[in-house]
């Protein structure tokens, strides 16, 4: 599960248990200690074991999420684990694929540069890639561009084929008669032998294409490993994507988000790196070639080090999303091929693109439908939606679970009685948390996600409860003083508590626009409206001209607590977070 979901199972794992002991020991204390009837002690034990649970909470946060998911769907993103959309807001590494996502999934032959036109004219390589391309199956991007331009007829039969596989990155074919031959990456071709094609590979690698070599083997290839002299090299065969439209654009945005991007490609790192930049990736001129890196201390060094990996093989894409977890990094992982797959599913989140293999989308948490990577910054922005507006009307929720919490606790030890009514928490939750939620938890957020769900939640929540607990103790020592009746005290304690409710959504509210004022108003107008004209529906009684001056008094100082409280609680957060990063520099 995401660290939100995780968080309110074990926020309400922990009052679950509490509830149990603290029930029974209200029960017991009004029933031996107070000596009031079943009846009346259900009801004011009730009151407070209500006040503790964050009812709704949870039904509030999955239709928030379902809500996303359907705003996703719109957008042609599906879905496919409803935990994802949090996941990805938090992401700070972004590894990416360069074919299909930095470019366009069509690929295209360009030029044939022929290596040795002496022994291999351009007509008898032509014949033999024509051959090649009838006789091996065309199932990846690369062989299908091969192809469309060999084409043609030949009356060659292939007596063996060897597929391309990302392991040995190249494919071969037997013609008996006519010999052998292979096409693929250079490096993996030529072996120790690459020297003698670098200077004639690197300036074509150095202007974005793909380059393969076309040769002839002497002998039968073996999957297992090819003997590099029997390799005769005929010529290079350079292919181009297009990098998408709208690829700057995105990346730029991840750049301005602090998220971090890593290139991961089969391709030849030059190659990735000047597609890279020209995507406008920052670092693109830090790359690494993956077959360099043996040991995960290689890994987690590289990850540290460079932006740009190429020839990665599918296990080294695996490890490579694990050194950065390592890192202690949230990672998403883009991806088309089955080759990607096992990247995909260790990845915090999968991202596939839907033209690309079935294995790829199936192993993913989301699928862009459209193949469009520009759908990302939509797929975060609904993200960071969600989880800040959670955040926010959590607290609105923990608010009366903090007070309820600690006042059952206070009242276990003292005579006077629980302040409110199973009914009046009902109205207070109504028009202070369960109305103001659900509009907060939909309304358009896009900032930067900080910090741990439940932390952030108890932070923004602790001084609007304690306020709630401050003031509550205050009237409950002017009803013990006073002898106000238990009505007059229920009526005050719940228009203290109202009162207290609307400041802290207030501060939940902040910065206010146009539909906030309206709730803000809305929330205000209701309260009053429903304490003054409908007060007996909820339990409310009139008061006598001093009971009603001491709720004014109480009423004045609800604000100030508040904000003595809100500065403490800040400092206090202040200091825990200094003293954190200090055990961590330890």
């Amino acid at each position: 599960k995401s660290e939100m979901m995780s968080s309110l199972d074990k926020l309400i794992r922990v009052i679950g248990i509490l509830l149990i002991p603290i029930g029974i020991a209200l029960f017991a204390k009004e029933i031996f200690l107070v000596g009031r009837t079943v009846q009346e002690t259900v009801v004011s034990t009730g009151a407070p074991l209500i006040g503790m649970i964050p009812e709704g909470l949870y039904l509030l946060t999955s239709v928030a999420l379902a809500v996303s998911m359907i705003r996703l769907a719109r957008g042609k993103v599906l879905a496919q684990d409803m935990n994802c959309i949090e996941t990805l807001a938090r992401v700070d590494v972004l590894c990416v694929d360069k074919t299909g996502t930095i470019t366009e999934p069509r690929m295209e032959v360009g030029e044939v540069v022929y290596l040795d036109e002496e022994k291999y004219a351009e007509t008898e390589i032509t014949e033999i890639l024509n051959a090649f391309y009838q006789a091996v199956e065309a199932d990846n991007d690369t062989a299908r561009a091969m192809q469309k331009k060999f084409h043609g007829k030949s009356s060659w039969h292939a007596q063996q084929t060897i597929p391309f596989t990302s392991a040995t990155k190249w494919s071969a074919a037997v013609f008996p008669g006519h010999g052998a031959y292979l096409v693929g990456a250079p490096e993996f071709i030529m072996g120790p032998r690459y020297s003698d094609l670098k200077e004639a590979v690197d300036p074509w690698s150095a202007k974005g294409y793909r380059v393969l070599l076309a040769a002839e083997y002497e002998g039968v290839p073996d999957q297992k490993g090819l003997d590099p002299r029997r390799v005769c090299p005929m010529a290079l065969v350079l292919l181009s994507n297009r990098v998408r439209e709208s690829a700057p654009k995105t990346f730029r945005y991840f750049a301005e988000q602090k998220v971090a991007v890593k290139v991961i490609s089969g391709d030849n790192p030059v190659t990735v790196a000047e597609v890279a930049r020209q995507a406008g990736i920052q670092g693109a001129e830090r790359y690494v070639d993956a077959a360099t890196l043996q040991t995960d201390a290689d890994m987690d060094r590289a990850v540290r080090t460079y932006t740009v990996f190429g020839r990665v093989t599918p296990d080294q894409k695996r490890r490579l999303v694990r050194a950065l977890q390592r890192g202690g990094h949230t990672v998403a992982m883009t991806g088309d091929g089955v080759n990607d797959v096992l990247a995909l599913k260790d990845a915090d989140c999968g991202i596939a693109m839907a033209s690309g293999s079935d294995a790829a989308c199936h192993a993913a948490q989301l699928v862009l439908l459209n193949s469009d990577f520009a759908a990302m910054p939509k797929v975060v922005a609904e993200g960071r939606r969600v989880i800040n507006n959670i955040q926010r009307a959590a607290a609105l929720y923990l608010v009366k679970n903090i007070f309820s919490f600690f006042l059952s606790i206070i009242s276990l030890f003292a005579t006077f009685p629980y302040p409110v009514t199973p009914l009046q928490i009902s109205f207070l939750s109504a028009v202070t948390i369960g109305v103001p939620s659900l509009f907060l938890a939909l309304e358009p957020n896009h900032a930067l996600v900080k910090g741990k769900f439940l932390t952030n939640v108890f932070r923004a929540a602790l001084p609007g409860g304690l306020t709630d607990l401050v003031v509550v103790l205050g009237l409950e020592a002017f009803y013990l003083v006073f002898g106000f009746t238990t009505d007059e005290l229920s009526t005050m304690s719940t228009i203290l508590l109202v009162t207290v409710g609307l400041l802290v959504l207030y501060q939940v509210c902040k910065p206010f626009d146009w539909k906030r004022r309206v709730l803000m108003g809305a929330m205000t107008g209701s309260s009053l409206v429903a304490i003054l004209w409908f007060g007996g529906s909820f339990g409310l009684s009139p008061l006598t001209l001093q009971s009603l001056l001491v709720l004014l008094v109480f009423l004045c100082l609800a604000y100030p607590v508040m904000s003595v409280l809100l500065k403490i609680c800040q400092a206090g957060a202040l200091l825990w977070d200094k003293a954190r990063r200090m055990r961590r520099h330890r």
